[in-house]
């Protein structure tokens, strides 16, 4: 993978393996970065080839190429690369030597399981998170008690704010699919919570065109060029019922 210096600063972070853009930029913000030996917090720094990058006392080197992987994360894993009041990291499960730099696309709570894309390309992370690319992201839902049509179809037409679903499936009275483009933290757990329901069970099964389809829990599985693309092009090319 080819830079083409000078660099923003939050690219080159995020080539590093520290984050998606987005996140990167909140490294900068708050004076974690170092250029140099000096800390800055400029969003617009550009930086050349052989200049020292640090994150803390970490140093950012971009990878010569791209990864891309799917895990299948159990429930009792965090999504978090580093968190000093947790044991289970979900990236550890992914057994490969350039582990260090990959970094989770989105985010699965603790309680949660399922499919959670890792990579090291910020811009592809920017465009599967920001809603702006519609990109769907599917979970199966087992509720305390069984969910109403009425309930889904309020939350269809955007009336439990600040949530909004694009699609759903009753599937019996304990599951239902839904179906969002957006993914607020703890978006479901949250919406379903304000409309009376208590989350049992939250498994992701598809974002866009990558499906958990069969993989076992806490493995993992690298994505194919098709897949890649189709996140690339932003937009829904999943199957559904």
């Amino acid at each position: 993978m080819k830079l083409d210096y000078p660099v923003r600063l939050q690219s080159y972070l995020a080539k590093s393996g520290f984050g998606s853009r987005r996140s990167c930029e909140e490294l900068i913000v708050s004076g974690r970065v170092r250029v140099n030996g000096k800390t800055v917090t400029a969003l617009g720094t550009k930086v050349e080839e052989n200049d020292a990058v640090y994150v803390d006392d970490v140093l950012a080197e971009p990878a010569d190429r791209l990864y891309y992987y799917a895990l299948n994360k159990p429930v009792g894993y965090v999504c978090s690369n580093f968190d000093p009041n947790e044991k289970k990291f979900a990236v550890d499960l992914i057994d490969v030597p350039w582990n260090n730099l990959l970094f989770h696309i989105g985010r699965l709570d603790k309680d949660s399981s399922g499919l959670i894309l890792y990579t090291n390309d910020g811009n592809l992370a920017n465009k599967v998170t920001h809603p702006s690319f519609g990109i769907e992201k599917e979970y199966l839902v087992r509720t305390d008690i069984p969910v109403r049509d009425k309930d889904m179809r309020s939350a269809l037409r955007g009336d439990v704010s600040p949530y909004h679903i694009t699609d759903y499936k009753i599937i019996d009275k304990q599951w239902t699919r839904i179906v969002l483009t957006e993914g607020k933290n703890r978006e479901i757990r949250n919406m379903l919570g304000m409309l009376g329901y208590n989350v049992v069970k939250l498994i992701r099964t598809r974002i866009g065109p990558v499906e958990l389809g069969k993989m076992p829990v806490g493995k993992y599985r690298s994505l194919t060029p098709a897949e890649v693309a189709g996140l690339a092009k932003g937009g829904n090319d999943g199957n559904r019922d």
